[in-house]
């Protein structure tokens, strides 16, 4: 039997815990050294954030 999702307080572990800060998905999630970006995002904005391509 399902449980009513719309009563259902958030996840506190798990992988549907975390979201993206930036768009709130929560698939492909980077979480190393805190960033907390979805794998799109992290590849819009690494650049800016330092981060360099080796190939």
């Amino acid at each position: 039997m399902k449980k009513d999702t719309s009563t259902q307080e958030s996840k506190k572990f798990g992988r549907g815990a975390n979201k993206c800060s930036r768009c709130g998905r929560k698939q492909g999630l980077v979480r190393k050294y805190g960033i907390y970006l979805c794998r799109q995002c992290f590849r819009e904005i690494a650049h800016e954030m330092g981060f360099t391509k080796y190939s």
